[in-house]
This record gives C-alpha cells, structure tokens and sequence, in this order.
C-alpha cells in the first residue's frame, strides 16, 4: 500500500463523517484531527480511526490496528493530520 493509498482512506473515512456531522469541515492531507487545532472532536476520530481501520484491513488482507501500545509511543501522534495517519498506516504495511 502506498501512502497516497493510505491516504485515500483517510479522506475517504472523514467524507463519510461529514455526512453525519451538522456543520462539515474541510477535508484535507492536513486537516488537523488531534490537538488543539483539531476540526473534530474525540468522539468523531473515534469513529474515523474505526473506520480507516476496517478500509486498511480490507485493502491489505490482514488486520490493522492504528490504537495500539506503537501508535501510542511515536514521537509525533500518528493522528495529527491525515498524511501524517496515511504515513503511519504506510509503515504498519510495510
């Protein structure tokens, strides 16, 4: 997987929010997902990383997991912005 695959994904994930939120953000590489910055709240990148998880496992055949002790101890959040998600998941493949 590519990270620009993996970053369809992602974008894919926060279009698929949108539908459901009463005021949409911009989606975007670096929309910020986590932090002060953030365009959405906990409970939403929740429901992104769920989703994002399910697309990525499927795409590479194997199961994924964004949540764990890894993700947890990088030295930049893996949830910063979605290329910084999509390099995460890039590396999780390789």
């Amino acid at each position: 997987m590519t990270k620009d695959d993996a970053l369809q994904i992602v974008l894919r994930a926060l279009e698929r929010l949108n539908e459901e939120l009463d005021e949409p953000v911009d989606v975007g590489p670096r929309t910020p997902l986590f932090g002060a910055d953030a365009v959405i709240d906990s409970l939403s990148l929740v429901s992104v990383i769920v989703d994002v998880e399910a697309e990525a496992s499927e795409a590479l055949g194997k199961p994924v997991s964004l949540t764990d002790d890894r993700a947890i101890n990088q030295p930049t959040s893996p949830f910063t912005d979605p290329e910084t998600l999509a390099g995460y998941i890039t590396s999780l493949a390789a």
